[in-house]
């Protein structure tokens, strides 16, 4: 009987550990912002909508995001579309996070389901400015690979123990923001100028630019930040070692 209450407590331990899962970081998000969601994620969290619903519906909005910026060298009224539901994208990837802790079902799981819809969504807009005809093909596919090497260096970071790297000028937040300039800039000189059509074409190319240098520097920073706490970890653990042996 005692093996058998010890069991049941061991596995009660293990459940209420699961409950009380927290992610060991999180993106910093104006306080501003992050009371947006506070409400919807609560009433969500009620109705019992699943945090995983919300970071697929993200990927959905990305892609519809990405239509936009596809057919937008056709329909110039896209860009005004296109970055708003890139916004939203961003919001929903919000509050998929808040969802899951206001619940209590966080998991680390539940990251990964969180991170994998996030990327697919970086890659579909991008993609679909590729395919616009209102930039260089190959910088908006630079900027696709760009984007995801900063969440790969963020990330790689918690894998080998580091918290995760949020720094650098280029967060996923900034690159939306810039998009969504570069684009309201090639809406307003599609109506209130008439440059030729190579001139509209570097607006976009000119946006497309600054992203790569800004993840460029998001990379470098997240980096060397991760690389120097691992040294200094390195550091500490010889010294320690050499004192106990002496």
């Amino acid at each position: 009987m005692a093996d058998e209450r010890d069991r049941e407590s061991a596995a009660d331990r293990a459940i209420g550990s699961r409950a009380r899962y927290e992610p060991t970081s999180r993106r910093p998000i104006a306080s501003l912002f992050r009371r947006t969601g506070d409400g919807p994620a609560r009433w969500l969290a009620q109705r019992g909508v699943s945090a995983d619903a919300i970071s697929w519906l993200s990927l959905l909005v990305a892609a519809l995001s990405a239509v936009c910026y596809w057919q937008a060298g056709r329909a110039p009224l896209l860009l005004l579309i296109a970055p708003l539901l890139a916004y939203l994208r961003l919001y929903f990837n919000m509050l998929d996070g808040m969802v899951a802790l206001e619940a209590g079902t966080a998991s680390r799981r539940g990251e990964i389901i969180n991170e994998l819809p996030d990327r697919g969504a970086d890659l579909l807009i991008f993609v679909g400015i590729a395919h616009s005809g209102l930039c260089e093909p190959l910088l908006a596919y630079w900027a696709a690979i760009a984007a995801l090497l900063c969440a790969y260096v963020r990330t790689l970071a918690q894998a080998v123990g580091v918290s995760r790297q949020f720094d650098g000028v280029m967060s996923k937040p900034l690159r939306m923001v810039v998009l969504h300039l570069g684009s309201w800039i090639l809406l307003a000189m599609y109506f209130f100028s008439e440059p030729e059509w190579t001139a509209r074409r570097r607006v976009m190319d000119l946006t497309l630019a600054i992203i790569l240098i800004g993840c460029a520097q998001t990379i470098w920073v997240r980096l060397r930040r991760s690389l120097r706490v691992l040294s200094g970890r390195e550091s500490g653990d010889e010294h320690h070692g050499k004192g106990g042996t002496d």
